[in-house]
């Protein structure tokens, strides 16, 4: 380290006009020095808005106190400083006292000129907290080393310990993966002393690391105290001091803090930047781990100064508030925060999506290697559909609830009949459809759990699944929820960029794949064992870094003892959104929420046991065997719903017999447009369906009934739902008739509730925002609220996203049984006589209520258009548009700021425009004419874009930023 680094000083004051600092909270402390400097005083700055609080006559209820890393300084947690305080003054909420140190050698406290490794930093630390007379309760807040640091104080003193609060950090070091490349960088010989104290090096690394970029001015705030090498000793210091082997003199520390970490009870929450190539998801899962009850939330495209990156200091004096009643009392608990849903219901439950087959094949060859098609019983009948059924009668006859059995039950029950439980339509290579039956199938579930469970898998593992719908995928999920294994599900379709940030949020222990989906893993560094459902020569499977077969868990499986099963109450998987509103969020059930699901779909739609249930919607295929049906994906590529054919669907529908169809909006649309080739063995193949299904997105009447057409026998529906609560609502086709003739306000209906689901509305407000008490009152527009066994537990690692998704219901509801006030239709009587703990999600969606109770969706809460006339929901405008014969798809949309937007509508002619521009007079007078809300401008574009899975959701958040720029002069370009 260079002569500079060992150059002492005195502690000092920042300087004036630093942005965003406020003067008045510098101090200075005089603290003896408890190491090697026995009888020494060190000077400490630190922002400290007590004096402030006694200014105002506040009593804090407690302290937060703030330790920053490396090469920051107290800076850091200015704005925490200045909200707390601004919250004190105003009483809008708790006031707390801020302390925000400069650890020694750091920021504006002293330059000791001596080496102080992590023990001594701890120490320190105690040392500063004895000499101002701190005093509980104390919730520690850091950040970087500052983690480390406020973690080791906090393992120290438990009396005064009242909560724990993280930004991006680390505790542990994992013995099989290196220390992060930029620190090893800096670790070099002849680096270390150049890049952190000889030049500002490494200090310039961390400020480019803001997301957005920090301004100069901040920028300049941060190097003001590390002007010359003699000032930036320890920085160096810190670097010098990680602990990259177990013979680093602070190893030992940092194993005592990490391991002590563990028996912290209190309050703990961690606000993640995802973007921060030093602390990685890696330390993240690891934090979690020691601190299973912590909230978390991963703040997607932050990273490592999270701090400056996004509003911190708002999400943690919230999390303060919300936990007051513990925060400020000092009592630590072990629990779960708030609430915890997974043992609400005893039949809850939501199914996963997934897809069967577990035969393992060679990249060599087309022939099975030991999956599910080994040609023994896969396709021989043993039994009749009758006695399925019969066993299914037995069930009853016994009393067992449906909502008690586990998504295997019928794998178990059927374990012994060759019936039909899957049939593959492409398995690849040309081949034959593929048919599994229910013994092999069961068979399968149990040798491949078994297997899983030889190579570590365990209860409470995460594992993702990349595995194309059919049997492998099917036979693997099963299997890992019989183990107890979390599968973490996201659609291929959401892209490479979209599944790394799935996959790498949801941080799965174990990747189960094909070969694009290992590559991918490979290639991007995704986390997990990788495990592949298909044999590759040994060069390809380590290159791949693929641990195991499908193939070899099956044979190592078979007659193993499986562990005990999972309980209800033990999450089952994390299915991810479409993320057409945003970054796909992971959101988690427990096995009795996927189990309410699998009933709640059997009591609406009568599907179990003889149904034949094809999927054009690949998840929804996965409920197959835990309903007890026969079920197929027709031949499609499940990344482009909208690419699926009638001729698709009827080889589907004549391979199961089916019964019940589901299908895409998207997906419904190509159907009908190519239905005239269809033959008419495949019209007849249709003609068996009974209930015909089609829900992801709205679907026009005339869609519907084009499609009912081709099924002329099936009741045709829409249900309504959402990753977060598969069927909220239903409407047949003959619904949709009668509420059409209704004159209700605008919209598109979805009807009514299902069995044991209630729907309210909370009001909107001239800005468009959520803001009155969820009623079920005709006529009032605003956010869909919607309770249910089988809603959610909760969203995986997004603490803020969840809490926002209840917040204003649990209060209004928790305690309240439905009295029959609101309109007929709005609650089912199964919810009225539902548990008074009811669990209720704001959905984003817009609409209202009709007097026959009768729901209508109007739009998604963040499209809502706040004009100077009052607010505008997209949906109504934009049907009345979509009438007109020149317009395909329209999107109406605001630009401009909220409460005096301006409305453009954006449309996708029939004959397709060449390229963006304004539309023609006639057209524009034309819209404007239909719209009945006023138009400012009428923009044509060859396409309008949709999300990924449904092809069918237009992204009019991006529509309206498209459209103000253009509008502003900007290029005409494609949105």
């Amino acid at each position: 380290m260079p002569g500079a680094a060992r150059t002492p000083a005195p502690a000092s004051m920042p300087p004036q006009g630093l942005p965003g600092l406020d003067s008045r909270f510098s101090r200075i402390a005089l603290v003896p020095d408890s190491g090697d400097a026995i009888g020494t005083t060190r000077g400490w700055h630190a922002l400290d808005n007590g004096a402030e609080l006694d200014r105002l006559g506040v009593t804090p209820v407690g302290t937060i106190l703030c330790v920053h890393g490396n090469p920051t300084w107290s800076y850091l947690w200015r704005e925490l400083v200045q909200q707390a305080t601004d919250l004190a003054a105003t009483g809008s909420g708790d006031a707390w006292r801020v302390i925000a140190v400069d650890q020694l050698d750091m920021g504006f406290s002293e330059r000791t000129g001596v080496h102080r490794p992590l023990a001594q930093r701890v120490r320190d630390l105690a040392d500063f907290t004895l000499a101002i007379g701190l005093e509980g309760p104390v919730v520690t807040l850091g950040h970087d080393w500052g983690g480390v640091v406020s973690m080791g104080w906090a393992v120290d003193h438990p009396e005064l310990l009242s909560g724990l609060m993280l930004l991006n950090t680390a505790i542990h070091q994992p013995s099989d993966a290196p220390i992060p490349a930029p620190l090893r960088l800096a670790l070099a010989r002849g680096v270390l002393g150049q890049a952190t104290v000889a030049t500002p090096a490494f200090l310039e690394t961390t400020l480019a690391l803001g997301h957005p970029a920090v301004s100069r001015a901040v920028k300049d705030a941060y190097r003001a105290p590390y002007r010359g090498a003699a000032r930036r000793g320890g920085i160096g210091g810190f670097v010098a001091d990680i602990p990259v082997d177990a013979s680093h003199q602070s190893f030992a520390e940092l194993t005592r803090i990490s391991s002590a970490l563990r028996r912290l009870t209190v309050p703990a929450v961690m606000l993640w930047g995802p973007r921060d190539p030093i602390f990685s998801d890696r330390y993240l899962d690891d934090l979690i781990d020691r601190l299973p009850h912590a909230d978390v939330h991963r703040f997607e495209g932050a990273g490592h100064l999270i701090a400056e990156d996004v509003d911190y200091a708002g999400a943690l004096l919230t999390w303060l508030g919300d936990n007051a009643a513990r925060v400020t009392t000092g009592a630590a608990r072990s629990e779960q925060p708030t609430e915890d849903y997974a043992d609400t219901v005893a039949t809850g439950s939501k199914a996963a999506a997934s897809d069967i087959d577990g035969s393992s094949r060679s990249s060599r060859s087309t022939a099975p290697s030991g999956g599910l098609a080994d040609g023994s019983d896969a396709s021989v009948a043993q039994g009749s559909k009758a006695a399925l059924v019969e066993k299914a009668s037995d069930d009853a006859e016994t009393g067992a609830a449906a909502s008690d059995r586990p998504l295997w039950h019928y794998l178990d029950e059927l374990s012994d009949s060759g019936e039909t439980a899957l049939v593959e339509m492409n398995p690849g290579n040309g081949a034959e459809p593929r048919v599994v039956s229910w013994k092999l199938l069961s068979r399968r579930v149990r040798e491949i759990a078994a297997g899983l469970a030889g190579v570590g898998v365990k209860k409470g593992d995460r594992v993702s699944l990349l595995v194309q719908p059919g049997a492998d995928l099917t036979a693997v999920l099963y299997a890992c929820l019989r183990l107890g294994a979390v599968v973490v599900v996201a659609d291929a379709g959401l892209g490479l960029p979209g599944l790394t940030r799935a996959v790498r949020g949801a941080q799965a222990d174990h990747v189960i794949g094909a070969a694009p989906g290992l590559a991918a893993a490979r290639a991007l560094g995704w986390p997990g064992q990788k495990i592949s459902v298909a044999t590759f020569p040994r060069a390809v499977a380590r290159a791949l870094g693929i641990s195991h077969t499908l193939a070899e868990l099956v044979r190592d499986g078979r007659g193993a003892t499986l562990p005990e099963a999972p309980a209800p109450s033990d999450t089952a998987a994390i299915l991810f959104t479409s993320g057409s509103t945003g970054p796909a969020k992971g959101v988690v059930y427990s096995h009795a929420q996927l189990g309410a699901i699998r009933d709640t779909l059997a009591a609406q739609y009568g599907v179990g046991v003889g149904t034949g249930l094809v999927a054009g919607f690949a998840p929804f295929a996965l409920l197959g065997p835990a309903l007890g049906a026969r079920s197929v994906t027709p031949d499609m590529d499940v990344t482009s719903p909208k690419t699926l054919t009638a001729t698709a669907v009827a080889q589907a529908a004549a391979a199961v017999d089916a019964t019940v169809v589901f299908l895409s909006p998207a997906a419904v649309t190509n159907v009908v447009a190519t239905a005239d080739a269809l033959t008419d063995a495949q019209h007849d193949a249709l003609a068996g369906v009974q209930t015909f299904l089609s829900a992801g997105a709205p679907v026009s009447e005339s869609l519907l009934a084009a499609a009912a057409d081709l099924m002329p026998n099936a009741s045709a529906h829409t249900p309504y739902g959402m990753t977060e609560g598969l069927l909220m609502t239903d409407i047949s086709l003959d619904g949709i008739r009668e509420a059409a003739a209704s004159r209700a306000v605008g919209g598109v209906c979805v009807g009514t509730p299902a069995a044991s689901v209630q729907v309210r509305i909370s009001a909107l407000d001239d800005l468009g925002q959520p803001v009155g008490e969820p009623t079920t009152e005709a006529g009032v527009t605003g956010e869909i609220v919607v309770s249910a066994p089988h809603l959610k537990s909760n969203y995986d690692r997004l603490w803020m996203t969840d809490r926002a998704s209840r917040v204003g219901t649990d209060s209004a509801f928790a305690d309240r049984r439905d009295t029959g006030d609101g309109s007929p239709g709005a609650v089912s009587a199964a919810a009225a006589a539902a548990s008074t703990r009811t669990r209720w999600h704001r959905t984003g969606d817009v609409g209202h209520l009709d007097e026959a109770g009768r729901l209508w969706v109007e739009g998604r809460l963040p499209h809502v258009i706040a004009t100077p006339d009052g607010v505008v929901t997209p949906v109504a405008p934009e049907q009345r548009v979509e009438s007109l014969d020149r317009v395909a798809r329209a999107a109406v949309v605001g630009v401009g700021p909220r409460g005096t937007q301006q409305i453009v509508v954006i449309v996708e002619t029939a004959s397709p425009a060449r390229r963006v521009a304004l539309a023609d007079r006639e057209l524009t007078s034309s819209i404007r004419g239909v719209a009945g809300v006023p138009v400012a401008a009428v923009l044509e574009v060859p396409r309008l874009p949709t999300d990924i899975r449904h092809n069918s959701k237009i992204d009019r958040s991006g529509l309206s930023r498209w459209a103000a720029d253009v509008l502003a002069g900007g290029r005409m370009r494609q949105p």
